[in-house]
């Protein structure tokens, strides 16, 4: 992929009206509401939408719901990272030819629209993990971080994870659209939280909310032509090692390892140049592999690299902005989320939690990068995104 270049930018992010617990609203409502509100911060027509990308569902459903008839259409579904991926698909699909103008939405009515997965009996997920017990995203990520904490320490591990949690509260505590605005979290709250699955309490598992967000990619020619400034995608990377979490090569690291350096060397840039990181926080544990992963720190060392609050507001490592999945919002898949508040922060948009370039406290943050994570840390989507 060519990289580095002003040529593709994301000019139109949103979230659905109301998000939380929304039970009048079907996943549809959200996909819709979404759509609708990005292209009204773009200041484009739904009759200019010739893209259109979604995961966990068809995108002849979506489209068929909100009245568009794509000339590109990508339905990749890789777990919470698929939206993240799908900047990368829709910035090849434009450079192509194949649209001008792309939709990545998503809504998920996650809280009030729950059900038992209809799992196959013949995929190998219900042949040989079901019967064990490893029966859903708290046992098989806590799984991964069991090991973690064999091999680097259960009591520095939990500190690191307990650092992540009161810091994207505080975060949350900022952010009026988050489910958890109204809710501080101590250090001792955290710790007398309840057991989800050892070594989860229920502070280290993501929020289950009903929620939509969308996010608008097109060419840099009608990117100038609109009324926000456009917030440029300089390099991406994608992949996945494995699929259920028995068969993941490392249960501490990620494919991060690869997703990360790769979009960086395509954007040109290096750790130092960024400002701002959104990496999907499913678990406390997540953020701690990704950051390792992505080469912020070494294996073992995320505790020590977010120790003393270093990522929460006023802290010298601006991380997951919003509050992220552990208490803004989190309604299946999540990555997003991630892409709307980087461009909300990058536009200087985002109010009492707006945060600064490192480089030039004057400025807001000029390079940021998005991690998702899907799957049982199965898959990641990487990208880097620039003003200027």
């Amino acid at each position: 992929m060519t990289t580095g270049q002003l040529d593709i930018a994301i000019v139109g992010v949103a979230e659905s009206d109301v998000m939380g617990t929304v039970p009048n609203k079907s996943s549809l409502q959200h996909h819709a509401e979404a759509a609708h509100n990005a292209l009204e911060d773009a200041g484009l027509a739904k009759s200019d939408v010739d893209g259109l990308l979604t995961a966990g569902g068809s995108t002849m459903v979506t489209a068929e719901y909100m009245g568009i008839n794509p000339t590109f259409t990508d339905s990749t579904t890789v777990g919470g990272s698929s939206f993240v991926i799908h900047v990368a698909h829709a910035m090849a699909a434009i450079r192509a030819g194949y649209c001008e103008v792309a939709l990545i939405t998503h809504g998920q009515a996650g809280r009030s629209a729950r059900a038992r997965f209809p799992a196959d009996g013949n995929l190998p997920y219900s042949q040989y993990e079901a019967p064990y017990g490893i029966i859903g995203a708290p046992i098989n990520y806590s799984l991964a971080c069991a090991r973690y904490m064999h091999l680097f320490g259960e009591d520095r591990t939990r500190q690191g994870m307990a650092e992540i949690a009161v810091a994207t509260r505080k975060w949350a505590n900022l952010n009026p659209k988050a489910m958890m605005h109204d809710t501080p979290m101590s250090f001792d709250e955290y710790h007398d939280s309840r057991w989800v699955s050892w070594p989860f309490h229920l502070f280290d598992c993501c929020l289950v909310t009903d929620s939509g967000a969308a996010i608008i990619v097109t060419t840099a020619e009608r990117a100038r032509s609109l009324k926000k400034a456009p917030v440029w995608v300089l390099g991406a990377g994608e992949g996945h090692d494995h699929n259920i979490v028995s068969q993941m090569p490392d249960y501490t690291s990620t494919w991060a390892r690869r997703s990360g350096p790769l979009s960086m060397q395509r954007a040109g840039i290096t750790h130092d140049d960024l400002d701002l990181t959104m990496i999907y926080d499913s678990f406390t544990y997540t953020v701690m592999v990704t950051l390792e992963s992505l080469g912020f720190c070494a294996p073992g060392e995320a505790a020590d690299f977010v120790a003393n609050q270093r990522t929460a507001p006023g802290g010298d490592f601006s991380l997951n902005t919003s509050g992220g999945g552990l208490s803004y919002t989190h309604p299946g898949m999540y990555g997003s989320f991630l892409l709307v508040e980087a461009v909300r922060q990058m536009r200087g948009e985002a109010g009492d939690r707006q945060v600064k370039s490192r480089k030039d406290p004057n400025q807001n943050p000029k390079i940021s990068v998005v991690n998702g994570t899907g799957g049982s840390l199965s898959s990641t989507g990487t990208v880097v995104l620039a003003t200027e």
